[in-house]
């Protein structure tokens, strides 16, 4: 998500040089910023644990609500290489107050959505300061530390979008079940001005970028190698959320098994995405692409024996 930030700028004004923060300072700081990662994994994968929830509340069967995930995700790819550009002239602190505002907005209007067809609207605004919040973040993030720790500090980031998976979409599905799926991004809007108030407090005042073009930040964009990426990120990730977002439906009509189940298989779904994480960046760092071509096929066979395994609740697990 990163490219179109430091496109073509200058190191010295992509990133700029670590200041003497102090440990508890910096420690604040990737509080803050892995607050927003939390609260995005939260809205991003909560969304689709209650699928049938706001499909019957809204009045739509569950493959039509389905169009809701799509939204965000089309969110995501519009909001990243554009918000990211045409912010990239202000502060950075500023910048990511303002894509938490937003953010936080766009779930407040979801959680009250009247209708599907303004649930689809809500959900793409929701889904445009997803990757542009990272991108930023990450760029804070790694300017407040001195560079051998750099990788470590945009690790936590990613570290609360992860959380979210293992303790956010559990904890947010059981509020659901018991009050309504409204609360689910009721309470991410509440992360989102919990982000906002932490982001203030505590990430540093930098200068505004005037010498920032939103043309050149886009001209990342002229790489085919950039796009190899997404694609392969695409594929690679399509089959997974095409599963995850239909997993409580899954659950409920094919496995059999109550509302109850289902916080525990999504605990037991996002232990296996931290666990993933931790073990592909060990596998990435010894092994390279190798490494990626072999969580490829992993995914590809594991998928491919998701129909059979569906018929029973030990082998979901």
């Amino acid at each position: 998500m990163t490219p179109v930030d430091t496109a073509d700028r200058p190191q010295s004004d992509a990133l700029e040089p670590a200041k003497a923060f102090k440990p508890g300072a910096v420690a604040l700081l990737l509080t803050a910023l892995g607050m927003g990662g939390f609260a995005i994994g939260v809205t991003e994968f909560a969304a689709m644990s209650v699928l049938p929830d706001f499909a019957r509340g809204l009045g739509v069967d569950e493959p039509t609500a389905g169009h809701a995930i799509s939204a965000y995700a089309a969110g995501v790819v519009v909001g990243a290489p554009i918000l990211a550009a045409f912010g990239a002239r202000l502060p950075r602190r500023l910048l990511l107050i303002g894509l938490m505002g937003l953010f936080a907005i766009a779930n407040t209007l979801s959680a009250l959505s009247p209708n599907f067809e303004t649930m689809l609207v809500f959900r793409f605004l929701s889904g445009l300061p997803h990757g542009a919040y990272f991108g930023v973040a990450a760029l804070v993030a790694a300017s407040a530390v001195p560079l051998k720790f750099r990788t470590r500090a945009v690790s936590t980031i990613l570290m609360g979008l992860t959380l979210a998976t293992v303790l956010g979409v559990p904890v947010v599905n059981l509020v659901s079940q018991a009050h309504g799926w409204r609360w689910t991004f009721g309470i991410v809007g509440a992360l989102a001005v919990l982000t906002m108030t932490l982001v203030a407090l505590f990430a540093p005042r930098d200068p505004a970028h005037p010498d920032a073009s939103p043309l050149r930040e886009l001209r990342a964009l002229k790489n085919r190698q950039v796009w190899l990426t997404l694609g392969v990120s695409a594929i690679g990730f399509g089959g997974m959320f095409a599963v995850y977002a239909f997993l409580a439906s899954t659950l409920r009509e094919v496995t059999g098994v109550g509302p109850d189940v289902l916080p525990w298989v999504f605990a037991v779904f996002g232990v296996g995405m931290f666990s993933g994480n931790l073990l592909c960046a060990w596998a990435g760092d010894r092994f390279g692409f190798k490494a990626a071509a072999g969580v490829l096929i992993w995914s590809a066979v594991s998928l491919a024996f998701y129909p059979l395994a569906s018929q029973h609740l030990w082998s979901m697990l």
